[in-house]
């Protein structure tokens, strides 16, 4: 995976994979929903398998090529961040924004929105993306650019979860890297003067003089946030090392200063999945020391908690010790910097979820992004948090989510789409376009062969 090959054979190579794909969707019955088939996700909306068969876009999954003159990189729709980061890194580059998760996919970073610590300076992955080649829910493959005759496509791609079409190829803009990170974790005893820092070094790009490429944040309690500011250096003291023994977040309140390589910073918050490894008790020490380090990863965890979601059991556990069970509350969540400090207090005392994340972000330019608009002035931080909350007598699962929906909107956020959602139709269009998204479906799957944004997103269909 992530190796590159030369031009003429990557050509002949990717147009061979795609004809193959187009005689798939061709043999599929007239009417047949279309569906991928792949191996792994790393959404949150889980849903019974589909009886009809899946397109297999296995032959997507590779760095076709890396230009380090152009700082681009022509790359397929299903190939994931680690092999995307593995292939640049080797020329000195990386993608402007890469999410926290090994398994995310490029394409899936595009059409579900995805977000880190360079986001504040970076935006969102779409932004970085050139050119995207596209199969159509009405069995075309077009190549949309922002200046071309499928600029419509291009620009409502994102926040589309693969229901206007699936993305085959991208070329993505990529940016230089020294081979260390230098992290410096400052702490905050109250919201308020958190989010007035946020916002002053996301302006200044720097902290006490210092360069700052890269920051988020982690909310440990209402009393104990902490900002990590990071920026490259050629050379490190020591480096530290996450993919073991030592656990990434429980070191930040601990270490005022530490060093990662590159690669290690990208993925520090994969080994545990954040936090959230501590519910699957791999943070025990004596566990953990037994567990293979190559297990120690996101996707393993997911597919432990698919299993689970499937089965039921821990449901089943927890309604039997407690009289009732948790309601997975597991969201990243958007709001202006200004509105984070209310936000952080409703979410303190109504659902009690810690530690939570907090990564800036601004989009980049005035280029409208209709299906998840963002305001190209406005600073907003993403809030994100994935935990569950007991419910109570008389309560209907999705009462803590609806809250958390209703407040964000009230607060002039936005939430991501690959978790459970619950709006009702109009409230969901309403802040997610409907009018721009039934414009770009009619023109490229006119039959409706993939599926509705809101019946995939908010109905499991």
């Amino acid at each position: 995976m992530g190796n590159q090959a030369g031009g003429t054979a990557i050509s002949d190579r990717h147009a061979a994979d795609v004809a193959a794909l187009r005689a798939q969707y061709d043999a599929l019955p007239p009417g047949t929903p279309v569906r991928l088939r792949k191996p792994t996700s790393n959404l949150f909306r889980f849903r019974d398998a589909n009886a009809h068969p899946g397109l297999d876009v296995s032959r997507f999954n590779q760095v076709l090529s890396v230009d380090p003159s152009t700082r681009t990189a022509q790359v397929g729709g299903m190939t994931t961040y680690e092999d995307l980061a593995d292939a640049t890194l080797r020329h000195g580059l990386m993608p402007h924004v890469v999410p926290q998760l090994k398994t995310i996919t490029l394409g899936g970073a595009v059409s579900g929105l995805g977000i880190e610590s360079s986001s504040f300076r970076n935006g969102l992955p779409h932004e970085s993306v050139r050119e995207m080649e596209i199969l159509t829910g009405d069995g075309r493959v077009v190549v949309a650019r922002a200046d071309n005759e499928h600029a419509e496509l291009f620009s409502g791609f994102p926040n589309s979860y693969g229901t206007l079409g699936y993305s085959l190829r991208l070329e993505i803009d990529l940016q230089p890297v020294k081979p260390f990170v230098r992290l410096r974790h400052v702490r905050f005893d109250n919201a308020h003067d958190c989010a007035a820092a946020i916002a002053r070094i996301c302006a200044e790009r720097s902290y006490d003089g210092e360069a700052v490429e890269f920051i988020d944040g982690t909310v440990f309690s209402r009393g104990a946030m902490f900002l990590t500011l990071g920026d490259f250096v050629d050379t490190a003291p020591y480096t530290s090392d996450y993919t073991g023994q030592q656990i990434y977040y429980k070191s930040i309140p601990f270490k005022q200063t530490d060093y990662l390589t590159v690669r290690d910073y990208l993925w520090r918050w994969d080994t545990d999945w954040f936090w959230c490894s501590k519910a699957l008790g791999v943070q025990d020490p004596f566990v953990r020391r037994f567990v293979p380090r190559k297990y120690l990863r996101s996707d393993v965890y997911r597919k432990i908690v698919a299993l689970d979601r499937h089965y039921g059991l821990s449901r089943r556990v927890e309604t039997l010790l407690h009289g009732y069970p948790s309601e997975p509350v597991i969201q990243d969540i958007e709001v202006p910097v200004d509105r984070l400090p209310e936000f952080l207090e409703f979410f303190d005392k109504e659902i009690g979820i810690s530690p939570v994340w907090l990564c800036p972000l601004q989009v980049t330019d005035d280029r409208p992004w209709p299906l998840y608009p963002l305001d190209p002035k406005t600073l907003y931080v993403n809030v994100g948090f994935w935990s569950g909350v007991r419910l109570g007598f008389g309560d209907e699962e999705g009462v803590y989510n609806r809250r958390i929906e209703r407040v964000v909107a009230e607060l002039g956020g936005h939430k991501s789409l690959y978790s459970d959602s619950y709006y009702p139709p109009e409230e969901f269009w309403r802040f997610y376009n409907g009018e721009a998204y039934r414009a770009v479906k009619r023109d490229y799957d006119p039959a409706n062969r993939l599926p509705d944004l809101y019946d995939k997103c908010v109905r499991g269909r």
